[in-house]
């Protein structure tokens, strides 16, 4: 199989994933979430441990992408935020059928989005997303669905290929990516557990052994395949020093953009504060209390916040 054929079967795995049945009520949300784009949104995307579970409790994960930021904020400020450092973050809580469910939000234009989801880009945190399941829970038109099928596609590519580049000589599909996701995961401000790896990894395992090969023949990454299924790379040490060399730099800036999302949210996200604490104690066990001074300002008590996190073992 060649590039552009490997690459044509990748994406139909990928646009049969995105088009996986979902509850009724992850739909409900997703067309009030495009309603509220007053036409600006182009998709809605699901992800994360309710696509994985089919629960409704917690907080359900969605990406609005949109044309057109001003149509969507109606003002040029939050617009303007989100396009120097996106996404920005909306946190809702809808209900449906006289049941209150939380949502939480991601919004960015779909051109961001796609660019996001290169290998060659600093911020490693989309295509790591979306190299995971996901699904399309609203799409406008079949454009907007064929770019959106694209850019995850790529998202898969982008992962597969820093997978091959930086994980062991020899293995089976598994161990590069639990290897590239605890990576990914380094490099940003987390709160989760480090075995947060192995519970993305139970999800749709196969799915995971069946992309890597593909994806690594679109990268045009050679490899050999052994008889016990394990998978060996074609990946020269030059190779593998410049990825490492590639991959210190998206690891010292991971934090540190992850930091100014953070401080970002404190005046773009509503309700953000407390659904970090939510967040934070739901991962991590540790249950941070907020004073009204810290409240009203995020900014100057965020430094003492993180430091009092880091110190307690809620993030990392």
């Amino acid at each position: 199989m060649n590039a552009a054929d490997a690459r044509s079967a990748l994406r139909a795995a990928i646009a049969e994933e995105l088009a996986l049945p979902l509850p009724p009520a992850i739909h409900a949300v997703a067309e009030m979430l495009a309603a509220r784009g007053h036409g600006a949104a182009t998709a809605v995307l699901f992800y994360g441990s309710n696509l994985r579970s089919g629960a409704l409790d917690g907080v359900l994960d969605y990406y609005v992408l949109v044309d057109s930021l001003r149509s969507w904020y109606g003002r040029w400020l939050p617009a303007a935020a989100n396009r120097v450092l996106p996404p920005s973050i909306l946190y809702l809580e809808p209900e449906w059928q006289g049941q209150k469910l939380r949502a939480k939000v991601a919004v960015l234009r779909a051109d961001q989005f796609r660019r996001a989801m290169r290998r060659t880009g600093l911020d490693t945190t989309m295509w790591a997303r979306y190299s995971q399941p996901a699904a399309l829970a609203w799409v406008r038109d079949e454009a907007s669905r064929a770019s959106t099928v694209d850019a995850v596609t790529e998202a898969v590519i982008s992962a597969a290929g820093w997978a091959g580049r930086l994980g062991p000589a020899i293995g089976v599909a598994n161990d590069y990516w639990q290897a590239l996701f605890k990576r990914t995961y380094g490099a940003e401000l987390r709160v989760e557990k480090a075995s947060r790896t192995d519970s993305l990894m139970a999800y749709g395992g196969e799915r995971y052994d069946r992309l890597l090969p593909l994806a690594w023949t679109a990268d045009a990454l050679p490899f050999a395949a052994e008889a016990d299924g394990r998978l060996r790379p074609a990946v020269s040490s030059l190779v593998r020093k410049l990825a490492a060399a590639g991959w210190s730099l998206r690891h010292a800036l991971g934090k540190p953009l992850n930091f100014l999302r953070l401080m970002k949210s404190a005046y773009t996200f509503d309700g953000g504060v407390d659904y970090l604490i939510w967040k934070i104690e739901r991962h991590s066990g540790v249950r941070m209390e907020v004073t009204p001074w810290q409240r009203r300002h995020p900014i100057l008590a965020s430094p003492y916040v993180l430091w009092q996190l880091k110190r307690r073992g809620a993030i990392r």
